[in-house]
């Protein structure tokens, strides 16, 4: 009978199969080619994406728009993902649809050249509403296929899958800085070019992901997930936390992606050129710290990267509304690197909370992520129409002190945290 190993020998010849984890019980290497692959898609889905809050300043001059209707087209977008993402995921732990992938990456590119033609405001929310789709639809089955490849390491997977949408996420605004404000609102075309490359990767992804879903068919029962020890109570109450845990971090993170190049622009009066090369800096930033948190987190325990992560920013976040241009850009980093490193570690958490249903938590967190971030745009954009951008950032300021709360998580990993010693 051929052994697991020797199956995956078979579909890759070229890789060196790994001894099986024993505390992990997962039976395979960690495929980095494939997690490469899904990370670079990631990449190009929020790059793409991340050219909504970058072309703000020229969609508010051409279309006259004021904050409330810029945190509009960011609800629109955030919302129509969080709402989505939840039932997509639930659906494919049921029936995975591994070509869904590249199917989302349609939606996005349908929503990218809409927003390149879009006449009115209302064109401009049906093009928001498409990214979401797109969104709503790549990551639940992403998320799957991250750690379906991981060989255990699901820590390490998650942030290399998340820092490529972080990367992404980064290179939006400094490509836009000089591809797209030069030209307009028809510069966005130039990434559709980028989309359809996204398609055809994800294409392959889906041919693996169908080839590897009948392969672990055949694994023995020994090399399943283990189950749910905790009590059904415990598990929600633990979910809830994280869920608060999350609406820190990414209303937090709104006032940073939709606003921070107005606060720059209005408190020191830069341009706007200026403005996006901070933001890029800023997510930057947040892609070093999703890739720091996960293999962190899978060394020393998720709770510890929690609480570091969230309350840890606190202090930064306080100081951030009094400091001058230079620190200003060195407290953003330091937010950046602190508060991102801390979605890996709620999300794999969540994920062995409750195994078995890879989908629906990616779903829920990563919808969840997204409907934060979209109600606070647009809660913090009715805010600086009624006071000021500055003001945003003095209420903001408080928010990492959540993080408090990570200290009613169960520890579903004891001797995770002897590894700090070691």
């Amino acid at each position: 009978m051929t052994s697991p190993a020797s199956a995956f020998q078979e579909e890759d010849s070229s890789r060196q199969v790994e001894a099986p984890r024993p505390e992990s019980g997962w039976p395979e290497p960690t495929l980095l080619r494939v997690l490469a692959a899904i990370s670079i898609c990631h990449c190009i889905n929020d790059m793409i994406q991340s050219l909504l809050p970058s072309i703000y300043p020229i969609l508010k001059s051409s279309f006259q728009l004021n904050f409330s209707q810029i945190g509009l087209i960011t609800l629109t977008f955030q919302v129509t993902a969080s709402l989505l993402q939840p039932f997509i995921g639930m659906f494919t732990d049921r029936r995975p649809m591994p070509y869904s992938l590249p199917i989302g990456m349609t939606c996005t590119l349908v929503g990218l050249t809409l927003l390149a033609y879009a006449p009115t405001f209302g064109l401009l929310l049906i093009a928001a509403s498409l990214f979401g789709i797109g969104s709503a639809i790549f990551h639940p089955e992403s998320s799957r296929v991250s750690r379906m490849a991981s060989g255990g390491r699901h820590g390490f997977a998650q942030s290399v899958f998340q820092v490529g949408g972080n990367t992404g996420s980064a290179v939006g605004p400094l490509l836009a800085a000089f591809i797209v404000l030069p030209r307009g609102q028809k510069g966005v075309l130039w990434f559709t070019l980028v989309a359809l490359a996204g398609i055809s990767i994800l294409s392959w992804v889906g041919r693996w992901y169908k080839d590897r879903l009948a392969h672990l068919r055949t694994l023995p029962a020994k090399h399943k997930e283990p189950g749910r020890t905790l009590p059904r109570r415990r598990v929600v109450f633990a979910l809830v936390i994280l869920m608060i845990l999350v609406f820190s971090k990414y209303f937090y993170i709104a006032s940073l992606t939709s606003y921070y190049t107005f606060y720059l622009i209005s408190r020191f009066h830069i341009s706007v050129a200026s403005s996006q090369i901070h933001l890029f800096v800023l997510f930057g930033a947040i892609a070093a710290g999703t890739f720091i948190g996960g293999p962190i987190g899978d060394r020393i325990g998720r709770k510890y990267v929690i609480w570091c992560s969230i309350l840890g920013a606190l202090p930064f976040t306080l100081l951030l509304p009094y400091a001058n241009l230079f620190w200003t850009g060195v407290l953003s980093v330091i937010i950046g690197v602190v508060i991102a490193s801390a979605f890996s570690a709620i999300l794999v958490f969540a994920q062995e909370l409750v195994p078995g249903r890879v989908g629906t938590i990616s779903g829920l967190f990563f919808g969840s992520a997204f409907g934060m971030g979209g109600i606070g745009a647009a809660v913090l954009g009715k805010i600086a129409d009624m006071t000021s951008i500055v003001t945003v950032y003095h209420l903001c300021a408080y928010l990492p002190a959540i993080g408090l709360l990570t200290g009613l998580l169960p520890n579903i990993e004891p001797n995770r945290g002897r590894k700090l010693l070691s």
